[in-house]
């Protein structure tokens, strides 16, 4: 004889709770991600803000671990009509950063607020790093 199961319908409706939990949980998260969302391709492994008491950017950059794959992106983020001053402020940090400065990624944004950015992540274009991987197999 084989047992029969019942489902209720509190099953059911628990089934749907978690469902519409999981949706939303995922839409949340996705929203917030949008939101902090850094204009780079890979993942961000150090962010410097160039806030009030931070360190000057030279000193932040040679505090990181030293890797020919990582690639510097100097975000700078301005309000409605202040893009030349952001600009200065871009030119100006690239100055700073030194050596790393040379070949950052410069990036200009139109945001709520004004902020000052340089993340270091391993972004740089495929066709670079392989250049890079094939001149470290050379030597």
């Amino acid at each position: 004889m084989i047992p029969k199961m019942s489902v209720g319908w509190q099953t059911t409706m628990a089934d749907l709770a978690l469902i519409l939990f999981i949706v939303t949980a995922a839409g949340i998260s996705s929203e917030i991600q949008k939101k902090d969302a850094l204009p780079v391709s890979g993942e961000p492994l150090a962010i410097y803000s160039d806030a009030e008491g931070a360190p000057p950017l030279s000193q932040w950059l040679a505090e990181q671990a030293p890797d020919q794959r990582q690639q510097l992106s100097l975000i700078v983020r301005y309000e409605a009509g202040h893009a030349p001053e952001a600009a200065e402020k871009a030119i100006e940090m690239a100055r700073a950063a030194g050596p790393a400065g040379q070949s950052a990624r410069i990036i200009l944004e139109q945001g709520v607020k004004a902020e000052a950015l340089a993340v270091l992540a391993f972004d740089q274009g495929e066709e670079k790093m392989a250049q890079t991987l094939q001149q470290d197999r050379q030597n």
